[in-house]
């Protein structure tokens, strides 16, 4: 029986991805509410609760691109070129608020800059996935196996709506992570966002899964036609349940249940993302199958995909548990 190397590669992109989403949003999602948080004092324990991780977290960034760019160079070589500009701009945003981190703590008369270093690149890089993933999901046209769009193609109305919505949901997993990780007046406030935001999510992910099948026949086909329509009545049912436990353990005290549901929001979105592209990597134009490299090239590149993603599930989980508990401002992690 041959092994599908292409399917088994979209796979391991796919979680990079999705990892990539759920933990380095958490930690972006901080960074969107520092604005909000006008004490220094909370401002020092907003940083110091996504010190210890945030790096860690955009390693699965690292892979997923560099995975594509090695073993889908066909796609790689499409998408780049069509979304040049809010990918720059992306890492650009994550470029300031990594420098905010070590600068912010060197200086007093010029923390200010370094704040809203912190904050506009959370925003920006936040900003701009949002307004790839909508151009992504509009079309990348493609005419012999190259990019054959124009420069402002991925400027739209519902690239830049999926932009605004991205900050909602990332703020969300901010705020919850807040009230998981600090007490007292910082997580009371965060609790407030995390109540707006939980709706504002939902409320997007309602707008969109009305919109997305209408910006493309493929997707309209595949969220309501048989088999797949099942998941167009089961996944609101799910997205419904993730609201109800967000809300229901902001009520209750249970700060870890908010984080967990707002986390299972975003993994059904992706979910929903996943079914109406499948099996497409460059939707409508490119096949995982077409964009792939070489069989041998995959062969040699999964034998290192064993050996690091583990490591790197054990290491951000072990750091993840060193970490664990709430933040004290005194004495560090419980």
């Amino acid at each position: 029986m041959a092994i599908d190397l292409p399917f088994i590669w979209a796979g391991i992109i796919a979680f990079a991805v999705l990892a990539y989403v759920i933990l380095d949003g958490f930690d972006l999602g901080v960074g969107i509410l520092f604005p909000f948080f006008p004490e220094k004092h909370d401002k020092d324990l907003m940083m110091n609760s996504v010190a210890p991780v945030w790096d860690g977290n955009e390693t699965w960034l690292v892979l997923g691109g560099g995975g594509l760019l090695a073993v889908f160079p066909l796609a790689y070589a499409t998408i780049l070129p069509a979304l040049y500009a809010p990918l720059m701009i992306m890492l650009l945003g994550l470029v300031f608020r990594g420098v905010a981190f070590e600068y912010r703590w060197r200086t007093n008369r010029a923390e200010y800059l370094w704040n809203w270093s912190f904050a506009g690149g959370s925003m920006a890089a936040t900003f701009f996935q949002g307004v790839a993933l909508g151009a992504l999901v509009q079309g990348i046209p493609v005419a012999d196996r190259a990019y054959s769009g124009g420069w402002w193609d991925w400027l739209t109305p519902f690239s830049l709506a999926t932009g605004f919505a991205l900050l909602v949901g990332y703020g969300l997993l901010g705020a919850t992570w807040l009230v998981m990780k600090t007490s007292g007046h910082l997580a009371e406030r965060a609790r407030v966002f995390a109540y707006r935001l939980a709706f504002g999510t939902v409320a997007a992910m309602g707008i969109f899964s009305l919109w997305t099948p209408f910006t493309e026949p493929l997707y309209l086909e595949r969220w309501f036609g048989y088999p797949t329509m099942v998941f167009s009545f089961v996944v609101p049912l799910l997205v419904l349940a993730c609201l109800w436990l967000i809300v229901s353990g902001l009520k209750a005290g249970r700060d870890v249940q908010p984080f967990v549901a707002a986390l299972g929001l975003f993994v059904l979105g992706y979910a929903g993302i996943g079914i109406s592209f499948y099996p497409y990597i460059v939707p409508t134009s490119l096949t995982i199958w077409e964009a792939a490299a070489p069989d041998e090239s995959l062969s040699f590149l999964l034998v290192g995909a064993v050996v690091l993603v583990p490591m790197i599930l054990a290491y951000t989980g072990y750091a993840y548990w060193v970490f664990r508990g709430k933040l004290d401002p005194d004495e560090g992690y419980h």
